[in-house]
């Protein structure tokens, strides 16, 4: 597997295009702005699915522009509502972005993902949102807003958790030391690092 970090919008998320590179498809992971920079990154490579750590605007900004190719979209169930409500995604606030269309597939924990050639598992992690989601392909984890290089994501909006963004923690740190993370904002890490 390899992928590209392309970070988007006001916020400079990260975007993360997943692929393999003997296949002419790709993952792409928290479209949150920015679609002709993310469609560069492909390379021409076509979307086979559109992944979503969680539902803030900041992440799903640029989801209804790609899924416009016919690419699944998947979400968690907790944070399903995000993409079709800029109330509960922040964006009525921060962005003025409309609906970015419902969920075509709701993630569950545990489950394991065949997309464009790549295994995926599937972590829930709630505490930053209800429907918090990370991605494990291979020995990288895509972490969200969950866990950063030296921190984590903000539990004082609309779903937020202490105490369930804790537990996600401890579930995270449990992986390889030598797992790496890629954050939805920031550096890359480790998980030996945070740990």
């Amino acid at each position: 597997m390899r992928f590209e970090r392309i970070a988007v919008g006001e916020l400079q998320a990260n975007c993360y295009v997943l692929f393999d590179p003997q296949r002419s498809d790709a993952v792409v992971i928290d479209p949150g702005a920015e679609e002709p920079a993310i469609r560069l990154a492909l390379s021409g490579r076509s979307i086979a699915a559109i992944l979503l750590t969680h539902g803030h605007y900041d992440h799903i900004g640029a989801v209804a522009a790609l899924r416009a190719d016919g690419a699944p979209v998947y979400i968690h169930a907790g944070d399903a509502p995000m993409l079709t409500n800029p109330l509960y995604s922040l964006a009525a606030m921060f962005s003025g972005k409309d609906s970015q269309g419902e969920a075509d597939a709701l993630l569950k924990d545990g489950q394991r993902l065949s997309l464009a050639g790549l295994d995926i598992g599937v972590l829930h992690t709630p505490g930053h949102t209800k429907g918090s989601c990370c991605f494990l392909v291979e020995d990288t984890l895509f972490s969200g807003d969950t866990l950063f290089r030296f921190g984590y994501g903000r539990t004082d909006l609309p779903g937020g958790d202490e105490g369930a963004l804790f537990d996600s923690l401890k579930r995270l740190f449990a992986l390889d030391a030598a797992v790496s993370v890629q954050p939805g904002h920031g550096a890359p890490t480790t998980i030996g690092a945070e740990r």
